[in-house]
């Protein structure tokens, strides 16, 4: 989108006179506004009288980006209430194709797919189960011994209850998260975990021995909480990452084609298949068809999941639909060649689905939704 359209479109916004999904788009910008200037947000009502006040003014500056993508940012300003100015950031990339030149409309249903949310099953040690998205704050359960508690907040903690170490011994919670649910908890030893969606967590309700050993399927942060005596150690995909305290991420999905661990702060030993890396904060292990290597990485793209954002960088279609697909509960099916695409950017993941694709749509992604089923299209 060049400059002169971009402002078109925009000020077509404020007359009223676009298309549902230019619409979508325009609306997507503002997703991400009040983080990148870091306001309180503004809602659909204030919105609507800062375009009948006619406060809006708009700059938009396009870079183009090295060797053969082009990262495009666009920045909008915009004073609404006639002294607060916000300012809001769109990132978007394609692959520079010479033979992709062909406009391609998409086919585009209507269909709301809400976003997910707090959502998650806890399996106690005796094989019960809990809907945590349903229960109600306060004591949950008392397992061999901890109370555990769900917090206003939809936190779930755990609590020893001063019983002997043998009655604790074995004693294992798992907590699930389904496609289009996340969820955090606290663990005895007072470690924090966020779960994102399609993941599960197996831990011992107290931790017992010369070690804290859980395992994870799909993708978690972890705050782990400070003990030289007992190192933490995460077993997941094929992978083992020890730690005494510190705070990562570790993307360990089935489906995806390696599995990633990435350190914010303190220090991470990652070991799989007798291979053993050490990194620092702002680097990333990552185990592909059992090779291990170490880079530097923006940490922020790795934990965007848990502060509420996609984030994207030179992703192809087939990686961002998986996100997707976890986030918002539904399947992906691909009729004929995909084009050779990728995106990068960062977009709420608080939006209904069909604003998201309508904003890929016009990087030339054609997409249909049946049901619960996104299909993408040449």
């Amino acid at each position: 989108m060049s400059k002169k359209d971009a402002a078109d479109l925009l000020n077509r916004y404020l007359a009223g006179n676009v298309t549902d999904d230019e619409k979508a788009l325009v609306e997507s910008w503002y997703v991400n506004y009040s983080k990148n200037a870091q306001l309180p947000d503004i809602d659909d009502q204030q919105l609507e009288d800062s375009q009948q006040d006619n406060l809006l003014k708009l700059l938009v500056k396009i870079r183009p980006r090295a060797k053969h993508n082009y990262f495009r940012y666009l920045k909008v300003a915009a004073a609404v209430s006639g002294f607060i100015i916000v300012s809001l950031t769109l990132f978007r990339s394609f692959t520079a194709d010479k033979k992709q030149t062909a406009t391609i409309k998409p086919i585009h249903t209507l269909q709301p797919i809400p976003p997910g949310g707090n959502k998650a099953i806890l399996i106690l040690s005796d094989g019960s189960s809990i809907a945590l998205t349903d229960a109600k704050k306060g004591e949950l359960a008392n397992d061999k011994g901890v109370k555990i508690n769900k917090k206003a907040n939809g936190q779930i903690t755990y609590t020893r209850n001063g019983v002997s170490v043998e009655q604790q011994v074995n004693a294992f919670n798992t907590v699930i998260t389904p496609r289009g649910g996340q969820y955090q908890l606290v663990l005895s030893d007072g470690t924090k975990v966020w779960l994102n969606s399609a993941s599960s967590l197996k831990y011992p309700v107290t931790f017992t021995g010369n070690k804290r050993e859980i395992e994870l399927s799909g993708e978690a942060y972890f705050e782990v909480a400070h003990n030289q005596h007992k190192p933490f150690r995460v077993i997941s995909n094929g992978q083992i990452v020890e730690v005494l305290g510190t705070h990562f991420n570790v993307n360990a999905y089935a489906d995806e084609p390696a599995a990633k661990t990435t350190l914010l702060e303190g220090s991470v030993k990652v070991q799989s298949n007798g291979i053993s890396k050490t990194i620092k904060p702002n680097e990333q292990v990552m185990l592909k068809d059992g090779a291990m290597s170490i880079a530097k990485v923006d940490v922020n793209e790795a934990v965007a999941w848990k502060n509420g954002f996609f984030y994207f960088k030179d992703d192809d279609i087939k990686s961002v639909m998986r996100q997707l697909a976890r986030w918002y509960n539904v399947d992906i099916k691909y009729e004929g060649e995909i084009p050779q695409r990728e995106f990068s950017g960062e977009i709420s993941k608080n939006i209904d689905a069909s604003k998201l694709l309508a904003i890929l749509s016009f990087e030339k992604i054609t997409y249909h939704i049946e049901n619960k089923t996104i299909i993408i299209k040449p």
